[in-house]
């Protein structure tokens, strides 16, 4: 109950007189079906021979046809437009739920897409959701519907005889004792099917996004039977619930059928004892009709309530989840811009999943802005988990990063990563044409300034040569493209924000040396005021950096330019004659 409640006051509420509106036109077509029986009755009357007052009376039968008629085509208009009316008031209400969870998206850290699967969060944004608007545009109205057809008939019945009614409601304890059963044993059955579902789309959506990786090692065998057995245990869970209801609701529709047995044999016992007559049988049994479908319908609808409850527990639970970097609107008054100080004073750091193993240990240093850092290090030595913290995608466990003096946490995180431009490993680029990703973060840019910082990312000659130029659609995740071009263009869109801290984390890995020293010698030119950190394994990156750092197992372990680091003769000396070697050109041509 807790849970529809939250519904109701968060997404259905708001459009509360769409519901209203539905509402009295759902209780106006019960009230009409009420009506309909009398009048067959009516018409029954006129057609009794032991009538003789209105026997054979034409114009009473032709009026009470006719009455019948436009009761038939008043109601069937009156429901078109009440569900109508729910439809759309489902459609706003779901409408306004997709838009909070993919706004709560956006404001999920680092940790939280760690944790949870793509599968997961993208059966939550339409399976889930489905499942509440069917429960708003049908099960709702239906709950309602059936209660004021079950509320009205009674009525009828009990002033018609009294008796019979009671007689007839023997049946109702036993179809709440059975209903009751279903609510407890169908819904662990719905919260099965909703993980079954995820994981099955989990699957499918690392297939799609690894479907070269597949391919590449000949494992399509694999994937289909990996997909096989979660399609299977979807399957299954789906057939283990439709057991459940399959175990109860014929029961159900056997207790509501048998109704109209009871009406036909006590009725007809009741009408030959002359305590009603043939015409209040008549009205009777069409009004049981009323009485017999909600009680039919009630498990139905309570396997769909069910079904509900159990989405919506999914979304209430991603509703409440509160990032631990909560990201707020900047402060407008706020007009300081951040100028690229960057200090960070003895930083520790370990994932809140795995405590025991530091990712950084210590971490101390201090750039102004101008100034070019260098980070070097083995795979897994911490380098990007370091810059992230400069963003704050992470928070530091032990010490301070401070930016312009002040301690990242302090800072409007927006404003702070507004000011930062990010190169990451992983480049992702969105399905629209060159110049759009390029301006992904300035929409406002004209093509002269796109094509400006294509030309430093040295990506213009080859966009150039696109089939369409800048006008180029790049195929989800830059598909079609090399891995050198789409970092080239993930470059240009950083350079284009202009920001006051750029972060370089391996961005020239799959470029050729000579394409990476022009790159450098140009982001040298337009860097003068930017604080510049450039993660890489290829130390001719690095060299020319005012600072460069040696990370080993989350320690800085080296520190200095390139002249004083290779004169200490360790590993940054190493990896340099290793790569470059003693009389090798330093700019790597």
């Amino acid at each position: 109950m807790k849970l529809i409640l939250w519904l109701w006051k968060k997404y259905l509420g708001p459009y509360k007189w769409k519901f209203i509106a539905g509402l009295t036109l759902v209780f106006i077509a019960a009230i009409i079906s009420t009506i309909g029986p009398v009048v067959v009755g009516e018409i029954v009357y006129v057609l009794n021979p032991l009538n003789t007052d209105a026997f054979g009376n034409m114009d009473r039968l032709i009026t009470f046809l006719l009455i019948w008629i436009g009761i038939t085509f008043g109601r069937s208009i009156i429901v078109w437009i009440f569900r109508m009316l729910f439809e759309v008031f489902s459609q706003d209400a779901t409408c306004l739920m997709r838009r909070d969870l993919y706004v709560k998206l956006h404001e999920m850290d680092f940790d939280y897409f760690s944790a949870n699967k793509v599968g997961d969060i993208m059966a939550l944004m339409t399976g889930d959701i489905d499942a509440v608007r069917h429960f708003a545009a049908g099960v709702l109205p239906g709950i309602f519907e059936g209660s004021a057809w079950l509320g009205l008939s009674l009525f009828m019945m009990l002033r018609m005889d009294p008796l019979l009614t009671l007689i007839l409601l023997v049946f109702v304890p036993l179809i709440g004792f059975f209903a009751r059963r279903l609510v407890k044993t169908v819904r662990p059955t719905f919260k099965d099917i909703r993980d079954s579902f995820s994981s099955l789309n989990s699957v499918v959506a690392e297939n799609i996004g690894g479907n070269r990786v597949v391919k590449a090692f000949v494992r399509e065998d694999y994937e289909i039977e990996k997909f096989q057995k979660q399609n299977l245990d979807f399957r299954k869970k789906n057939l283990a619930s439709t057991w459940v209801w399959a175990k109860y609701l014929p029961l159900l529709d056997s207790f509501s059928a048998s109704l109209s047995a009871v009406v036909i044999v006590v009725g007809g016992i009741f009408v030959i004892n002359g305590r009603i007559s043939i015409e209040d049988l008549v009205v009777f049994n069409g009004l049981l009709w009323m009485l017999a479908w909600p009680m039919r319908m009630f498990g139905w609808l309570l396997n769909d309530v069910q079904r509900c409850l159990a989405s919506l527990e999914k979304i209430k639970e991603m509703m409440d989840v509160e990032p631990k970097i909560p990201l707020v609107e900047i402060d407008t008054t706020e007009t300081a811009p951040v100028k690229g100080f960057v200090e960070f004073k003895n930083v520790s750091f370990h994932f809140e999943d795995d405590d025991s193993v530091a990712v950084l240990k210590n971490v101390s240093f201090a750039t102004r802005p101008g100034e070019t850092v260098g980070i070097l290090g083995e795979t897994g030595s911490g380098k990007s988990t370091m810059v992230n913290l400069i963003s704050r995608f992470y928070d530091a466990v032990e010490g301070e990063v401070l930016v312009d003096g002040k301690n990242v946490k302090e800072w409007n995180a927006r404003k702070l990563r507004d000011s930062i431009s990010t190169v990451m490993q992983d480049v992702f680029l969105f399905s629209d044409t060159t110049a759009a990703n390029i301006a992904f973060a300035n929409t406002q840019a004209s093509m002269e300034q796109i094509q400006y910082v294509a030309k430093i990312a040295d990506a213009h000659g080859f966009i150039e040569n696109l089939s369409d130029g800048y006008d180029t659609i790049v195929g989800e995740r830059g598909t079609g493209l090399s891995g050198g071009q789409k970092q080239r263009l993930s470059l240009a869109r950083a350079l284009l924000k202009d920001p006051s801290i750029l972060i370089l984390d391996d961005t020239t890995s799959a470029v050729d040396m000579e394409t990476e020293y022009r790159i450098q010698r140009d982001l040298q030119a337009i860097s003068e005021n930017k604080t510049t950190f450039i993660i890489a394994h290829r130390v001719s990156s690095v060299k020319d950096a005012d600072l460069i750092l040696v990370l080993n197992k989350g320690e800085i372990v080296e520190r200095g330019n390139h002249e004083s680091l290779m004169a200490e003769g360790g590993y940054y000396s190493t990896v340099y004659n290793d790569q470059i070697g003693q009389g090798g050109d330093e700019n790597g041509k």
